[in-house]
């Protein structure tokens, strides 16, 4: 197909699936189920690994695919959201799919699609994931949910690992409004006799998803009580004690303390999978430490330097102010941040401002984005040097030409942020 071809093609498609917003979030299996169906369920086609979780579901999900490919499978990743581009969602062996598989697998999923309702964006977005890796034959697919567990469309696979990364409170309008209802929600992806790992730490968390794996004869995992991790904070490296395996001198790529417990569940998932598939030491450390997952705690070595963390929800702004207080605490910090409408944003700014010299806030354009007004009225009275910038790319430029070079710029709040301050940047041309 000619080049200029399939980028109208592929513009198309991205219109028509953008459009398809309207119908919003709609959770429940049958119209995925139909759709893979008249694909010929091409996800029994390959092996799975299902995460679910509050926050790392993409830390995790990106170190296994890593690892899988370091250890010679072809490797499938598929993740939510995208920061720049659609494409950046399905991955395979670290690549992101070319624009012309994402015109075939919206095709063909279009076209297989004749339900009662009009499909998601999501919906068609998983479809498309599945097609795509089964065109692909890939041997393994990581995939990540989108919200949820139990009626999320991912979880049409039946994984041989499921995995819970945490637990907090986070769309309570679909998943319910205690951490109890929120975690059995999440442990809808348990499937029976498959083990599931978790990192979730609250009693009224673990206890519901322990339920939930003795219920379907699942094997449970969790991060403290079969599994650990030493930190050695002098070498950068830590050690893994898991359930039959002791590894020393781990290392993630990934900064910030909490990537270590999100490489302890990475690890015991696959400390299970080595039971039973070829996934050797080397593999498991290599792909570990070459692991890149962009816009979480992200730096960009420009002047100033520039932070770049999504900081979505309660959990991670409170994982951005931990760096941010003992890794940057001797600069005086610029923030950069915009929050979506469904996220508890009074705590979310509490938590971070206190650390920052000066405060931008901006709206992303996705229509869930808050006011910038409705930010301001909780942000001036922390921060009184805090404004408002509705546009991303105006509020990234302010920030670089009034943050001196010495100092930082944090930009954060929303994945919708980051993924437009990158395309800023980029045509800044500080960061590709």
């Amino acid at each position: 197909m000619a080049p200029n071809k399939t980028t109208h093609l592929y513009q198309r498609c991205l219109e028509e699936m953008y459009g398809l917003r309207r119908f919003g979030i709609v959770l429940g299996l049958d119209i995925i189920t139909q759709m893979l169906a008249n694909l010929g369920n091409p996800q029994n086609r390959f092996s799975c690994i299902h995460i679910a979780g509050t926050n790392g579901k993409g830390s995790i999900a990106s170190a296994l695919a890593n690892i899988l490919y370091r250890a010679g499978y072809k490797a499938g990743l598929y993740t939510s959201p995208h920061l720049v581009r659609f494409n950046e969602r399905i991955r395979i062996n670290n690549t992101e799919i070319a624009d012309n598989r994402v015109v075939e697998a919206y095709t063909a999923v279009k076209k297989a699609h004749n339900g009662p309702r009009e499909a998601t964006f999501f919906e068609y977005a998983t479809a498309m994931a599945i097609y795509a890796f089964g065109q692909a034959g890939v041997d393994w697919a990581v995939i990540e949910t989108g919200m949820g567990g139990r009626l999320d469309a991912t979880n049409i696979i039946d994984p041989e690992i499921s995995i819970i990364s945490n637990i907090s409170l986070e769309h309570r309008y679909y998943l319910g409004n205690t951490i109890s209802d929120i975690a059995a929600e999440k442990a809808g992806i348990i499937k029976p006799g498959t083990p599931v790992v978790t990192g979730a730490r609250q009693k009224a968390a673990v206890s519901r998803i322990r339920q939930a794996a003795e219920a379907q004869g699942s094997p449970f995992f969790r991060l403290g009580e079969h599994f650990r991790v030493r930190r050695h904070p002098e070498s950068g490296v830590f050690t893994y004690y898991g359930m039959d395996q002791v590894w020393p001198g781990m290392q993630t790529r990934l900064t910030g303390n909490h990537q270590v417990d999100n490489a302890a569940i990475v690890l015991a998932a696959c400390e299970l999978l080595k039971k039973r598939h070829a996934i050797g030491p080397a593999a498991i450390q290599t792909g570990l430490k070459t692991q890149e997952w962009p816009g979480r705690l992200e730096m960009i070595p420009s002047t100033p330097p520039i932070l770049i963390d999504g900081a979505h929800n309660l959990m991670a702004a409170r994982h951005l102010a931990t760096f941010l207080k003992e890794q940057m605490g001797d600069r005086k910090i610029t923030l950069v941040i915009g929050i979506l409408d469904d996220k508890p944003y009074p705590s979310m700014l509490r938590s971070i401002l206190p650390n920052c010299h000066q405060a931008i806030l901006t709206r992303p354009r996705i229509d869930r984005s808050l006011p910038a007004e409705a930010l301001l009225e909780v942000a001036r009275p922390l921060l009184s040097r805090s404004r408002i910038i509705n546009d991303v790319a105006e509020a990234v430029s302010y920030a670089y030409h009034n943050t001196a070079p010495q100092d930082l710029i944090c930009i954060a709040g929303s994945l919708y942020v980051v993924g437009e301050a990158k395309q800023a940047l980029a045509a800044m041309k500080l960061t590709g």
